[in-house]
């Protein structure tokens, strides 16, 4: 065939290279492989997945290795791999198909398209025979081929009527009635609290088991300062760094809890995880200074992914969950495996203690093995006796079999974690953040195009620009300098180019234009445009869009870009008054636009900024600095100038009366 990859030299990100050897043709996702479909009148298998999915990797070896399915999928199918974390616009939209087949989502994802790329069945995981009454995939194989070659005219029916399902899902954001009441941010706030405190439960967290980090819920809590809404902030993060979610050895978090005590984690490390996670952390320690701990936290977290993501131009996306084909292998202990690691150190005497103090038993609660964590007293911060003993234990670990590398470096991911180090306003972190940044724009923008990532072979989607964009407004904020502005200047203007549906919002026609495009227009192999408005395990591109357009224009002073981010407000109003834990970093980004704060402190850093800096802030912007700006025109350095809504209060010099105006303005 004259379409078929070759797959290794072809595909490269971890994912797509899973089993290369195996005997299915594997395409890419392309026009070129939809339009083989059709000439060879078969229907499309599509298989989303990404490399730190554990399940994905059974599916793997279970069916695609076997030749008898490989077989199947070969003679009567057109067989498409797609890494989702490389193409979330692909992921997206039949993630959305396999929810409306299933009533149910996850990886593998398991879809069956005709030719022009409108699904008609989809599922994720198949077992290799029948469990369970799950059907097995040769068996699901061998009906949908059946159907295409016998009863094509229902195949065509079931595939226009999801397809027009489909397009109401990918589109919600289209289909919302115009909201015409007084949107009133306060309350919304103020139901999403109230929400979120009757959700939390005695072990931390929001839901029922499994259990899956939600920062933005726990940000959006540090608005309020009563007993509620501080209980289920405290609970939540204490017990997401003490059990076995967190890594106590080499630091980090794996991607969810299986348990609802989040003691038995899915061991995945994800980046995007790391760097909001840790951006929350010290967001908490800032508004709740008491527990200074979750800074520790955050500085761990940080450490991890410097020691174990860095690749040559950023970070690489994720850690598998398996280390030498058994999951959690190369994090669990037995405490014969304690004493043997401490005993070669010479540290028998710290060996009680160590098993103590991360509580390695017999038996342990994963398959008869260990997982470290700390009991409700222990110190987050290793003590100073055992921190030999932990080095120790580092060093054993290291050893074993360890965990395939995602080296992927996307670029949503590597802005996120860049936001991040800018959160902690530690100098050596900042002068990361800005060298990651502009390592960002050298591998992942070419020819005037932004790149998913660094390989140049998926376009950027809205996320991954919107990123960018504001992390480059932090990069300002936590330098002055105007290199920051200008380059999310320049990232704004590409968003409104590539992404933005209709017209463009100004401050004179406002009113117009239906938001963000989740793909790039330059995208052509997709036949549906999705956009993004629900706030999932990432914030969806239309909240940070929101948040990234306001917060550039309350720097700036521009009032068109300010119009841009407030029109986003506009088209989801509905669902920030009535079902704002859907849209809880939507929330957020909504009071930037229609209420944010300007802090301006002209001149280089002094007392005031620092404090700003230092300092748990809502909804507000440091402006600083030298640069041309209008928000630091005619102000006098020394002095601090709070503004909202075009209305300043008067110049203050001490941090004193910073703090009393930033309580009048609510931020």
């Amino acid at each position: 065939m004259p379409l078929l990859r070759d797959v290794r030299d072809q595909l490269e990100s971890s994912y797509l290279l899973d089993h290369v050897d195996n005997p299915v043709e594997w395409r890419t996702w392309s026009k070129e492989s939809l339009e083989e479909a059709g000439r060879l009148d078969r229907p499309v298998f599509l298989s989303v997945g990404y490399a730190a999915c554990h399940w994905c990797h059974v599916m793997a070896h279970e069916s695609f290795e076997d030749p008898n399915v490989a077989a199947l999928l070969n003679e009567f199918f057109v067989p498409i791999k797609v890494d989702r974390e490389e193409r979330p616009d692909v992921d997206a939209l039949y993630m959305a198909a396999t929810q409306l087949v299933s009533g149910q989502g996850g990886w593998p994802m398991s879809v069956f398209l005709v030719s022009d790329g409108r699904p008609f069945m989809a599922g994720t995981y198949y077992p290799p025979v029948e469990r369970y009454g799950q059907a097995s995939f040769t068996g699901l194989l061998t009906a949908m081929h059946e159907a295409w070659i016998n009863r094509r005219d229902d195949v065509e029916r079931q595939a226009d009527e999801l397809s027009r399902a489909l397009e109401r899902e990918v589109r919600f954001i289209d289909h919302l009635a115009p909201f015409t009441e007084r949107l009133d941010l306060a309350a919304s706030r103020q139901r999403l609290r109230d929400e979120l405190v009757a959700r939390v439960d005695a072990e931390g967290g929001f839901g029922n088991a499994p259990k899956f980090p939600r920062p933005s819920y726990v940000e959006a809590l540090l608005e309020f300062n009563d007993d509620e809404a501080r209980f289920a902030v405290e609970r939540t993060l204490d017990a997401m760094s003490r059990r076995g979610i967190y890594d106590h050895l080499r630091g980090g978090f794996a991607r969810y809890s299986v348990d609802a005590g989040w003691h038995v984690p899915h061991f995945e490390k994800m980046l995007s995880d790391q760097a909001l996670l840790t951006r929350a952390y010290l967001r908490a320690a800032k508004a709740m200074p008491e527990h200074d701990e979750w800074r520790e936290v955050a500085r761990d977290t940080i450490e991890f992914v410097l020691n174990d993501l860095a690749v040559e131009s950023g970070f690489a996306s994720a850690l598998d969950a398996d280390a030498g084909g058994v999951e959690g292998s190369h994090v669990t202990w037995t405490p014969r495996e304690v004493t043997d690691a401490l005993e070669r150190d010479g540290l028998v005497v710290v060996v009680d203690a160590a098993l103590q103090r991360w509580r390695i038993e017999e038996p342990g609660a994963f398959e008869g093995r260990s997982i470290p964590r700390l009991d409700v007293d222990e110190p987050f911060s290793t003590p100073v006796a055992l921190m030999a003993a932990r080095e120790a234990l580092v060093r054993s670990r290291a050893r074993r079999s360890q965990p395939s590398r995602d080296e992927k470096v996307i670029l949503e991911w590597n802005a996120m974690f860049a936001s991040a180090l800018f959160e902690s306003g530690e100098a050596p972190h900042v002068a990361r953040g800005t060298s990651l940044l502009r390592s960002l724009r050298q591998t992942h923008f070419r020819d005037g195009v932004w790149w998913r990532t660094e390989g140049q072979r998926a376009h950027a989607s809205a996320s991954d620009v919107a990123w960018t964009l504001d992390a480059s407004v932090d990069a300002f904020e936590a330098t002055g300098d105007a290199e920051w502005l200008e380059s999310a200047s320049s990232l704004a203007r590409y968003l409104l180019e590539h992404y933005w549906d209709g017209e463009v919002p100004t401050s004179n026609s406002p009113h117009v234009g239906n938001g963000i495009n989740a793909r790039s227009d330059l995208v052509t192999d997709l036949h549906a445009q999705p956009k993004e408005i629900f706030d999932g395990a990432t914030p969806s591109s239309h909240a940070v869009a929101c948040r990234a357009f306001a917060r550039l224009a309350l720097c700036t002073g521009d009032t068109d870009t300010l119009s841009v981010a407030q029109r986003l407000v506009e088209l989801a109003a509905s669902l920030l008054a009535h079902h704002p834990s859907a849209v809880p970093d939507l929330l957020e980004a909504a009071g930037f636009a229609l209420s944010g704060v300007e802090v301006v402190v002209p001149g280089d850093a002094n007392a005031l900024s620092d404090h700003v800096r230092s300092h748990f802030t809502r909804r507000a912007v440091l402006v600083t600095g030298t640069g041309p700006l209008a928000p630091l025109e005619s102000r006098h350095s020394g002095s601090a100038y709070v503004c909202r809504g075009g209305v300043c209060q008067m110049p203050v010099e001490t941090v004193k009366a910073l703090d009393a105006q930033l309580r009048i303005v609510g931020a």
